[in-house]
């Protein structure tokens, strides 16, 4: 990295990939107030790979430690229901940038090439184009990235350590930090930015023996615990899981022997899992830093999530892709400059979705949201009184590998009422959420439940055709 105060004007090779870094003869540390334009707040996305719901303090996670994201959510708002309409990295980080359903955009696991017209209207591209100046560092994740949307760009995932020219190796997460700094301190300066920071932890190396490769610094964390197990992390709920599902063919099914089969191997690879997001909170807490040092905090909606839930050993499954809570359920915390300040430090239940992301920064920047995104400002859960939000949503993802290892799933979600639909399998389940919040119980023979079950079929054929359908701003 240049030194800093120094234009920046370089190509960086980046563990095999190429960074595209920008030019300015004005940084931000010459202006230290921020942005001159404090009608246009500057936009931060920290997104997190494979982290679900309550892997974080302000969740109620009694083991985890992130005290820097504990400090967002008293700064802004958590939203205690945010889900994924896919749970896979490819398919949501899509939906995130283009504010999509997969049935929309497209792009499932089975694509070799991404369309350019798949990714011509998204957020970054949008912003880009209304003046603001844009940068992406770390995971993309979904093909090449599109360099014309972007000022700064640096690509890289796949593994926890890089090596340096020097011969040296830097962790991933600590490269993440350096390229979204040389970002904000290099950024011109009177000109609203975007970026976001796409971590690759607290993903697992898959083909790593070690799975989660934290830094040595973070070793002595958790030795004198024990993880608790999950409640349906027993043999018993295996067998409640569709035949499929439970199949040892079956990819959840794999890892979970992987990481989980045994109590050893279960504390080993959750306190190594947990000390990957430490490093992330640590890094947010450094980003957060030199946000309040330039001025910019106060004037930056500052959003921080996961790309999709993870299991950690619930119904003995590992990973993410199927239907069930622990893979849909991502934290989302918001520190945003329209939130009042009497709702600072709140928490909303509201069903908010990877989709919304994309629309809520264009409402920020109070550009128009376009007619081809299905989300919505969740700007409005906070700056109405009564607004008017979704009270289900549509979820969909494609066969990855082949029907036994991960089937497709279709599914209408509530916040009392779960139908699933396996189409390979022509298989149902149906949970009542508020009496059986695990998922252990499918309801689909139960002649208590026929009315509801055909209530929510229906609904479940309204919301699928509605996932293919240019919006018309309804729900």
């Amino acid at each position: 990295m240049n030194n800093e105060g120094k234009p920046y004007c370089e190509f960086l090779k980046l563990g095999g990939f190429i960074g595209m870094a920008f030019a300015s003869s004005v940084t931000a540390q010459d202006a230290v107030k921020g942005n001159r334009d404090v009608n246009r707040p500057n936009i931060v996305l920290l997104l997190v790979d494979d982290l679900r719901w309550n892997s974080l303090g302000c969740a109620g996670n009694p083991v985890v430690l992130t005290p820097n994201v504990d400090r967002l959510a008293r700064d802004g708002v958590r939203f205690t229901q945010a889900c994924v309409t896919s749970a896979i990295c490819m398919v949501s980080r899509a939906s995130i940038l283009t504010g999509q359903y997969m049935s929309r955009h497209g792009i499932d696991r089975f694509l070799k090439t991404i369309p350019d017209e798949a990714l011509e209207m998204t957020y970054p591209a949008i912003l880009h184009r209304n003046g603001y100046y844009t940068g992406y560092v770390g995971k993309y994740g979904v093909g090449n990235i599109r360099e014309g949307q972007f000022d700064f760009s640096t690509e890289y995932e796949g593994r926890h350590w890089f090596p340096e020219g020097n011969g040296d190796s830097v962790h991933v997460t600590q490269k993440n930090l350096r390229d979204a700094l040389g970002f904000l301190k290099q950024r011109p300066a009177g000109r609203p930015f975007y970026l976001t920071v796409g971590f690759f932890a607290t993903h697992a190396e898959d083909g790593h023996p070690d799975q989660y490769r934290y830094q040595p610094q973070s070793a002595k964390l958790f030795n004198d615990i024990t993880i608790p197990v999950p409640e349906t992390g027993a043999p018993e709920y295996l067998k409640l899981l569709p035949f499929f599902i439970a199949s040892e063919e079956n990819e959840g099914r794999r890892r979970w022997h992987w990481r989980f089969d045994n109590p050893e191997k279960y504390q080993r690879y959750m306190k190594a899992y947990y000390r990957l997001l430490y490093e992330v909170d640590q890094a947010v807490g450094s980003i957060i830093t030199e946000l309040k040092n330039q001025g910019a905090y106060n004037n930056t909606l500052i959003i921080f999530m996961g790309d999709n839930g993870y299991f950690h050993g619930e119904h003995q499954l590992a990973d993410k892709w199927y239907p069930y809570k622990e893979s849909i359920r991502i934290p989302l915390v918001v520190v945003d400059p329209r939130i009042p300040d009497k709702q600072r430090g709140t928490t909303s239940n509201a069903l908010v979705l990877n989709i919304d992301i994309a629309p809520a920064m264009l409402g920020s920047a109070g550009i128009p949201v376009p007619a081809e995104m299905q989300g919505q400002d969740f700007g409005v859960l906070y700056e109405k009184r009564h607004p008017k939000w979704r009270t289900d949503f549509f979820y969909e993802h494609p066969v990855v590998l082949d029907e036994k290892r991960i089937p497709a799933s279709e599914a209408v979600i509530a916040k009392n009422t779960k139908y699933i639909w396996w189409p390979s399998y022509r298989y149902e389940e149906y949970y009542d959420l508020k009496k059986d919040p695990c998922e252990v119980h499918n309801c689909m023979g139960d002649p208590g439940y026929r009315h509801k079950i055909l209530r929510m079929k229906k609904r479940f054929a309204q919301v699928k055709s509605y996932a293919k359908q240019v919006p018309e701003g309804q729900f």
